[in-house]
């Protein structure tokens, strides 16, 4: 291998790849990032054989070659040099990189041994708008599990319903769903949400379309010259439209951002309590009020005008109901409920596109 590239181009690749690799893992050769020539550019990929992630950079190729290298060192020392041709050439097993006065040798692994995730064989495609689909995995992404013990509830859950595509997310006292786009097609897709994480990442600014291919195994997005591999979470995702209410005894409509306000006051002081908070709405007085009381520190109340309908209270975590309403989208909020055992709703006046659905605390 014998090549130059730019450090900016090198280092975006990097960073998009190179935090797949992990150092945890039986396998050594995991921590470290593959390189490759093909098709007059240069490759980069890593895997820690649920994720794998490659992008190809455009290179003036004298020489073609493979090999792999340590992956964070490669990427720190990539970040640091001056924003200069690089080039790379590849002595046996060493690296020999060079850029301006900088000159360096990075023991390197030979291929043989590097895992490569198996092609998708007769897969299914379709596109999302790559901008929908990033606003929908930042919408939902956060309230999936990260409980290993219920593996399917720390995925992703791209499905469709209705002829819409859906993402959605649970970890069993929250809930986020987000519909994306029209399709045809019928889709079922359980996606690791670290996958997820890391292409919402890697979309960034990007225009255009994410290109989904699928089989009953794997998923890849390709945005732009970024491919990401996903093994996909066996299992079946909990019925939970079934959870959501279509009709509110309570219902209030308020200014998100003094919602958001009150909450994060009260949420203060409710440290001690679990984030415990009540939330109330009275159609007497047009108001919904936050309230928590702590022994060791005091208590709090705060309120919001807006319109009510509708006399009740519910008891609910603090962080679930502030991290929802951040979600939304709008100046206004809809906060519904009907009894203190059941779930609230969350959603916007002027966008029925997401929903967010908190479950409550035990008063």
């Amino acid at each position: 291998m014998d090549l130059q590239v730019t450090q900016e181009n090198l280092n975006k690749a990097l960073s998009n790849v190179a935090r797949v690799a992990t150092g945890r893992t039986t396998l050594p050769i995991l921590s470290n990032v593959h390189l490759q020539t093909e098709n007059n550019r240069l490759k980069i990929s890593a895997t820690n054989l649920d994720i794998a992630i490659s992008q190809h950079v455009g290179t003036k190729i004298k020489k073609e070659g493979s090999l792999t290298v340590p992956a964070r060192l490669f990427q720190d020392f990539v970040n640091n040099l001056p924003k200069t041709a690089i080039t790379l050439k590849q002595d046996g097993h060493k690296l020999l990189v060079q850029a301006d006065n900088y000159k360096s040798t990075i023991n390197g692994v030979p291929v043989d041994d590097y895992p490569v995730m198996p092609a998708i064989q007769d897969g299914k495609n379709f596109s999302v708008p790559a901008q929908d689909l990033k606003k929908a995995l930042q919408q939902v992404i956060f309230a999936a599990s990260s409980d290993e013990a219920r593996p399917v509830l720390t995925a992703v859950f791209m499905h469709t319903h209705e002829g819409s595509l859906f993402l959605a997310a649970t970890d069993s006292y929250r809930l986020a769903e987000k519909k994306v786009a029209m399709i045809k097609q019928g889709v079922s897709l359980l996606v690791p949400s670290s996958a997820m994480h890391d292409l919402l990442r890697i979309i960034g600014d990007q225009v255009g379309s994410i290109e989904v291919l699928y089989d009953e195994q794997q998923v890849r997005f390709l945005a732009d010259n970024v491919e990401l591999i996903a093994r996909l979470i066996d299992g079946t995702y909990p019925d939970y439209k079934k959870l959501i209410p279509k009709d509110f005894s309570n219902k209030a409509t308020v200014n998100k951002a003094e919602l958001i306000t009150i909450t994060k006051v009260s949420g203060l002081f409710s440290r001690e309590n679990a984030g415990s908070i009540t939330v109330s709405t009275s159609e007497a007085d047009k108001t919904l009020s936050v309230k928590s009381i702590a022994s060791q520190v005091g208590e709090n109340e705060a309120k919001t005008e807006g319109e009510v309908v509708g006399e009740g209270d519910i008891t609910l975590n603090s962080r679930y109901l502030l991290e929802g309403l951040q979600a939304l989208d709008g100046d206004k909020v809809a906060f519904s409920f009907n009894g203190k055992l059941e779930p609230i709703i969350i959603v916007s006046p002027d966008d029925n596109s997401y929903t967010h659905v908190v479950m409550p605390l035990k008063s």
